[in-house]
């Protein structure tokens, strides 16, 4: 099969060079492999830019561990303090304190660094 790679720079372009790899992709052209190998770099590429992923904040992880246990606010309130604190946690108005951290981490047995959230990175300015 003769195809180009599609240089992605704009969501149209993104949906080309998807059907460009589908199509690769049943191909039985050995030298196909190459080509499809790049054109999947490039929309790797585009997508991580387009749609860069961020880490999850403490509410959304302790949302989805309500979920997944099938827990309400109220069987929170034993692990955060009070109801309007567990309000106020999952509302993102108040970050976890260590307390806290250790008892969700005790009782959902996950680590407590998904909890802690990372600091931002500060630059150093070098004085000139």
């Amino acid at each position: 099969m003769k195809a180009t790679l599609i240089v992605l720079q704009n969501d149209s372009d993104h949906a080309k060079a998807r059907a460009l790899v589908e199509k690769l992709m049943r191909s039985n052209d050995r030298r196909d492999d190459a080509r499809l190998a790049a054109q999947a770099r490039l929309i790797e590429a585009y997508e991580r830019s387009r749609w860069p992923r961020r880490r999850p904040g403490p509410a959304e992880i302790l949302t989805y561990l309500m979920e997944q246990h099938g827990l309400s606010r109220a069987d929170l309130v034993p692990l955060l303090g009070t109801p309007s604190r567990v309000s106020e946690v999952l509302s993102g108005k108040r970050d976890l304190s260590m307390t806290m951290v250790q008892r969700l981490r005790e009782r959902f047995n996950i680590s407590a660094d998904v909890l802690i959230p990372s600091a931002p990175r500060v630059r150093k300015r070098i004085a000139a």
